[in-house]
């Protein structure tokens, strides 16, 4: 049984295993409808990116072909994945609610690591942050990926894959024990297959869900303009997700 000891193992002792359970190449067509996105969104050229809570570096993969990218994240093991990945991405360690650098940005961009904002006060202030790297038109990108109205509980999922001769079967299940609050529960088992040997590890993670109205209002209450796209995934489950691109107001 999951216990508090083990969350968020998967970016921390059990890091290792994370390239091989999220293939960097499984992201290349998403981040290439996102580059699209902003582009034509933007009303600057955009040629900068800041990627808050950048994990092990999989959509920087993908972005940098677009972008010079500057990417935070809050945990050291995910850090050293990405640069191994991404050598030519400038990578810093810090909490995506409040770091700040002295640079600004033409996009920004935070995906799977905005799921982890587990109080209106989280979401609050990295759109915060978020806002504050931008240049006046800049464009914010996220996923509203789980909303009270769409969230399937009990939902669960297994995927497997190899890689340098070690197999691991991930089992995902999302569950959220009371829907009057703003979390639910990501419980992960990994079956990790390694030098003739099969390990059995957990690991227990807190998300945060929120209606739509509560990502506009906090949105638009930073400052930003709002455009909602459809972002359609068919693997490993069709779903349409809500792709929110937020753009800066210029200066007048």
């Amino acid at each position: 049984m999951s216990t508090k000891n083990d969350q968020q193992r998967m970016y921390k002792d059990l890091a290792k295993y994370f390239p091989i359970i999220t293939p960097p190449e499984d992201y290349l067509e998403e981040c290439e409808y996102f580059a699209q996105v902003i582009k034509n969104t933007s009303p600057i050229e955009s040629k900068t990116l800041l990627d808050l809570g950048c994990g092990g570096g999989n959509d920087d993969f993908a972005l940098k072909k677009h972008f010079k990218i500057t990417a935070v994240d809050v945990s050291p093991e995910m850090l050293k994945i990405a640069k191994k990945l991404n050598p030519e991405v400038k990578y810093l360690k810090g909490d995506m609610r409040f770091v700040r650098l002295k640079e600004k940005f033409d996009a920004v961009t935070i995906f799977d690591s905005i799921n982890y904002m587990v109080t209106k006060d989280d979401l609050r202030a990295v759109f915060s942050t978020a806002y504050e790297h931008l240049k006046p038109g800049g464009v914010l990108v996220t996923i509203a990926e789980e909303t009270p109205d769409r969230f399937v509980q009990n939902k669960t999922k297994c995927s497997v894959q190899n890689k340098d001769n070690i197999e691991v079967s991930f089992i995902e299940n999302y569950f959220d024990p009371d829907i009057k609050d703003t979390t639910y529960e990501a419980t992960f088992v990994f079956l990790i297959r390694e030098k003739g040997k099969l390990r059995v590890e957990t690991d227990f993670h807190l998300c945060g869900i929120f209606p739509l109205e509560t990502w506009f209002d906090l949105l638009q209450e930073t400052g930003f303009t709002i455009n909602k796209l459809d972002f359609n995934v068919s693997e490993p489950e069709a779903r349409t997700y809500p792709l929110l691109v937020c753009v800066k107001p210029t200066e007048k």
